[in-house]
């Protein structure tokens, strides 16, 4: 179950002139964007990753790590998905590799196992600094100078024809491919994301059939088209006075989904228009209630240029509760004994939302019952799709991020300048 309900004025927006719904199908169907048929087009993935475990049966059984190799779009997807379900018993461990940090480095390394884990190394271009680096780093630590020599403990996902599918050909490493119009963040929903997912034994197919429910609505059918849209519109006519979108999820199972949709909102909607006018909205991650004691206070009181997304768990599935215990001088906090800690967090959700909307922060509430594959799976979709009709509120290219590839140069001057 997936509700969502808006607070905030919407200023009669007509979705006609401020959000162009016909964009959004004509992307699709024109291969603009790859993710949008992700949760209906699958079929053969699921039969790969089928295969692969049927081929490689002895060592999975002995595997106790799956290491992702990789940064931002692609590793912050399953990682978002593996630490919302991650009270879930699974088979073996999700490890991530993501940064170039060395301690950082050698804390995740110190978690495995080399002989008994796979390594997925995972880059839309193939070449990316960063997750070369890092696997440079793996072959090593094993002894070796070509992927040759560990290949049955590789996988490579990248992009048809990139460097690394080649290597991988070259080496005997199982590689899948992706579809070169599936943007880097968007890609959670392809092998980037589920086939890491699908070796720790999460169930991917639930995870594809809780987005493919949302695309039936929105794509085919289009019975979310006005609840979507309307909240797209609000944003995207909106920008300028309300800059900051905050996301404030109450599970701090869902942090680094909260760090996945920052990479989202903001690499795919901070664009300069074909008009040569900046174009984005702020995003900012926050956790209940945790951030009730920090971040609250700057979005009560000060400027009023955020808006707010709850997220709310309705069903933690989890009754454990607050013990009938008085504390002398602390009877005041008795109304709380014999509640269950899923009744306060959720109070604590509805109290926050409420004093917000008292002072007029524009709020919309999101709620499911319980972090699941389906669920996740469904609001992964849902915060795509309204990442690309904002965009396409704006007007801008919401797939490409040229104002990453100066930073890559310069960077690649400073190494060779030293040589």
């Amino acid at each position: 179950m997936f509700k969502t309900k808006q607070f905030f004025d919407h200023s009669e927006v007509e979705f006609s002139k401020s959000i162009k719904y016909e964009r959004i199908i004509k992307e699709q169907k024109d291969g603009v964007s790859g993710y949008y048929d992700l949760p209906i087009s699958q079929d053969g993935l699921m039969e790969q990753i089928k295969n692969y475990k049927n081929e490689h049966m002895d060592f999975l059984y002995s595997c106790e790590s799956i290491v992702v190799v990789g940064i931002g779009g692609s590793s912050l997807g399953s990682k978002a998905i593996h630490n919302a379900l991650k009270y879930k018993k699974r088979t073996k461990k999700l490890v991530f590799l993501e940064s170039s940090d060395p301690l950082k480095i050698n804390m995740e390394l110190e978690k495995i196992d080399l002989k008994k884990s796979i390594f997925i190394v995972i880059s839309k271009s193939g070449s990316t600094i960063e997750t070369i680096s890092l696997f440079k780093y793996i072959l090593f630590l094993h002894g070796a100078t070509s992927p040759k020599e560990i290949n049955e403990k590789l996988i490579f996902i990248t992009d048809k024809g990139s460097a690394l599918d080649s290597l991988g050909t070259e080496n005997g490493v199982k590689t899948f491919t992706i579809d070169k119009n599936v943007g880097g963040r968007f890609s959670v929903l392809s092998a980037v994301g589920l086939v890491p997912l699908a070796l720790a034994g999460y169930d991917v197919k639930t995870i594809l059939d809780g987005a493919k429910e949302l695309y039936n609505d929105f794509i085919i059918n289009k019975i979310d088209k006005h609840q979507l849209l309307k909240k797209a519109s609000f944003y995207a006519t909106n920008y300028e006075k309300i800059s900051n979108n905050v996301l404030f999820s109450y599970s701090s199972l869902l942090k680094d989904f909260n760090a996945w949709y920052v990479q989202l909102w903001g690499e795919s909607l901070g664009k300069v228009d074909k008009n040569g006018k900046r174009k984005g909205l702020t995003p900012i991650g926050i956790i209940g209630p945790v951030d009730q004691h920090s971040f609250l206070q700057l979005i009560m009181e000060g400027p009023r240029d955020k808006s707010v997304t709850f997220i709310k768990i309705t069903d933690f599935h989890d009754e454990i509760k607050i013990p009938n215990i008085s504390l002398k001088g602390l009877e005041s906090l008795d109304f709380v004994n014999n509640e269950s800690f899923e009744t306060l967090i959720n109070k604590q959700c509805d109290a926050t939302m409420e004093s917000l909307k008292s002072v007029g922060v524009p709020v919309d509430l999101i709620e499911f019952d319980g972090l699941d594959e389906k669920n996740i799976g469904y609001i992964i979709y849902y915060f795509e799709l309204l990442t690309s009709l904002v965009g396409a509120g704006f007007d801008i290219n919401t797939y490409d991020q040229p104002g990453v590839e100066l930073g890559k140069k310069i960077l690649r001057e400073k190494f060779n300048g030293a040589k």
